[in-house]
């Protein structure tokens, strides 16, 4: 039923354009496939242990979203790997991953489970010391659910202009979640959270960027998925908060003073990745790729040591 739903809660669509960009190849054969979704993957040098995962939003194909947000730049620079999982328009009618549907955010079920396979599969060739996840908007919120039921397969997230989950399980609850945040509090996200989990995991540092802008996705969703997660990870209960130029960064440290928790609050932003045009490997402005005074993924790499 879901898969053949009109994705219509994103308000603001593009078309690809003609533009040349480097194809990167495909992933073809990774077990399972429930969801119906295809990959493509760059392997980096032999000897690096880490790899990233791109979960792109809306509307858009998930190697341009590598190119324009600079993350290919720096993976073939750092010679690190990076899969990049992309839907269908026969999935879904705007090319959303279909974060709102329990047959495809479940643990073990559709989307979710094609992506844990697809990340066995090159993990199981190169034996992967560090994995990392991105998602952004739709990406965002599939990276969510995935951060929560396989905890165990990633070092960190990353979840740009997305939601919590379960703050959704079907378009009406999802709509609702994008406009106005979960209906749930933070309490309630994590109580359902450690009802999924019979063993308690390791779970992954996470990193939250919002637009203080995004009319798409409401600022509220990440303001939320930042408390929720530091409940989950037994921090701080009270954020350090700096400001930088344009931006806020709000850190909650665990027991051992590591950070399990931060939160980017981007001023005078809306819906998308933030890009630093001017910087090296900073990114090009694209629709929902926002240039801003911070790019998203070098800050990512400077936080996760890569």
């Amino acid at each position: 039923m879901y898969k053949c739903l009109s994705m219509i809660i994103v308000t603001t669509t593009f078309f690809f354009t003609n533009a040349i960009f480097a194809k990167t190849p495909a992933l073809t054969e990774f077990g399972n496939n429930p969801g119906e979704l295809s990959a493509s993957y760059y392997q980096g040098d032999i000897n690096s242990k880490t790899l990233i995962v791109l979960l792109h939003g809306c509307v858009q194909q998930g190697e341009r979203l590598a190119e324009q947000s600079g993350l290919m730049a720096l993976a073939q620079k750092k010679k690190f790997s990076l899969l990049i999982p992309q839907q269908s328009q026969d999935n879904n009618i705007k090319g959303c991953f279909n974060w709102f549907s329990t047959q495809d955010i479940d643990k073990n079920q559709g989307e979710s489970l094609s992506i844990k396979n697809m990340i066995n599969t090159v993990n199981a060739e190169q034996a992967f010391s560090n994995i990392y996840i991105i998602g952004l908007s739709a990406g965002g919120a599939m990276a969510s659910s995935m951060v929560v039921n396989y905890p165990e397969l990633f070092t960190a997230g990353a979840i740009v202009a997305g939601l919590p989950y379960p703050c959704a399980d079907n378009l009406i609850t999802a709509i609702a979640c994008m406009r106005s945040g979960p209906s749930q509090t933070a309490e309630q996200l994590t109580a359902l959270v450690k009802q999924l989990n019979t063993v308690q995991p390791k779970w992954p540092a996470l990193s939250i960027f919002t637009g203080l802008n995004d009319a798409v996705v409401n600022p509220k969703n990440s303001q939320q998925l930042a408390i929720h997660w530091a409940q989950l990870t037994e921090s701080t209960p009270r954020a350090k908060i700096s400001k930088y130029q344009g931006y806020q960064v709000s850190q909650w440290h665990g027991k051992n003073k590591n950070i399990n928790v931060e939160l980017i609050e981007i001023e005078n932003m809306g819906h998308g990745i933030a890009v630093a045009p001017e910087q090296t490997d900073g990114g090009s402005e694209a629709p929902f790729v926002l240039s801003t005074s911070i790019s998203t993924i070098k800050y990512l790499l400077d936080a996760w040591k890569i």
